[in-house]
């Protein structure tokens, strides 16, 4: 139901639809507030309503926590997956009714992200709640018509990052970092670079799985669920012998306290625009332009996909020049 009431000196026009969020929106004349509560109320009654197959009420929250309870354990990004669960279940577009569910409710709930977030976060809220839908189907047996997410258009992703470390940044994150009390923060960006393990391997990294002598690392239970054995440098070597052997883990900090740290030290450095991530991005980089082959850097990196380990490298241009320069002579 619409209405418009007299807000000052404008006119603010509300329309609320069962199953359906409320709009509102504000006008400089009564008649074009009227004229856009008739449109929108008409468009919104007028949405196909599938054929009803469940006979109690489900809403999507219940989908959504159901499933952040009993498949996103199963997961390997558990964690960020059931808070983003939990996220969606809070707006809006979680207390409707399954049984009503159309893929104009998942438009205007995509275009009102985008408001908000990046085009690649709103993907992501999508494809999850599609994985959800998807299971209540096939899994769990709710007699849901079909899908709606399927019939809408994802938002592009965000385009992928080119930042690598410029000029003197590593000597002065470095410095900043082995200014702080956290011990561990200064070796785990040098480890990164020399690496380019992810945050997470590093994190789990433990002594035993450590073979100094014969310059190796295992790795085990990675994002892309394969084992495997990363080289080590003299500098990974180095800076493995100089820290404490204290603890079962090479690393013994939380996820959280490396991200403070790494803020921090990045402030400090005044560098800007820097994700720890970008660290891998260099660290892969690096690994090309030493002259090693594809199928050498994902044999490090644990990438499976070529064409995912690609957005990951980007070269320096000064150095391919000098590689160009000695193969013309």
């Amino acid at each position: 139901m619409g209405c418009v009431r007299k807000r000052g000196k404008s006119w603010n026009a509300q329309v609320r639809i069962a199953g359906w969020r409320s709009f509102t929106k504000s006008f400089s004349k009564k008649s074009d507030a009227v004229v856009w509560v008739n449109e929108l109320e008409h468009k919104l009654k007028s949405a196909p309503v599938p054929d009803l197959i469940i006979e109690t009420k489900v809403t999507l929250k219940e989908l959504l926590l159901k499933y952040a309870e009993e498949i996103s354990p199963n997961h390997k990004g558990c964690g960020p997956e059931t808070c983003r669960l939990k996220s969606i279940a809070k707006r809006w577009i979680g207390e409707l009714d399954i049984r009503y569910l159309t893929k104009q409710h998942f438009i205007q709930y995509r275009d009102d992200r985008l408001k908000v977030v990046k085009g690649g976060s709103v993907g992501s809220e999508l494809a999850l709640i599609k994985r959800v839908l998807d299971t209540a189907i096939k899994k769990w047996g709710y007699g849901i018509p079909y899908n709606p997410i399927k019939d809408i258009q994802f938002p592009k992703g965000s385009k992928a990052r080119t930042r690598r470390l410029i000029g003197d940044e590593k000597e002065r994150l470095l410095v900043a970092a082995s200014s702080q009390r956290n011990i561990y923060i200064c070796s785990i960006i040098e480890f990164a670079i020399e690496t380019g393990m992810r945050r997470s391997e590093m994190l789990k990294l433990r002594w035993c799985d450590v073979d100094l002598d014969n310059g190796f690392a295992s790795l085990f239970d990675t994002k892309n669920e394969e084992d495997r054995r990363v080289p080590l440098t003299r500098r990974c070597t180095a800076i493995l012998q100089r820290g404490p052997q204290t603890d079962e883990r090479v690393f013994p900090i939380s996820a959280t306290c490396l991200r403070l740290a790494w803020n921090r030290a990045r402030k400090k450095a005044g560098i800007t625009d820097l994700r720890f991530h970008d660290l891998r991005h260099e660290a892969v980089s690096r690994f090309f332009e030493m002259g090693m082959s594809v199928p050498e850097v994902a044999l490090i990196s644990g990438h499976k996909d070529v064409r995912q380990l690609f957005r990951y490298t980007h070269l320096n241009p000064e150095n391919v020049f000098k590689k160009y320069a000695a193969f013309s002579l």
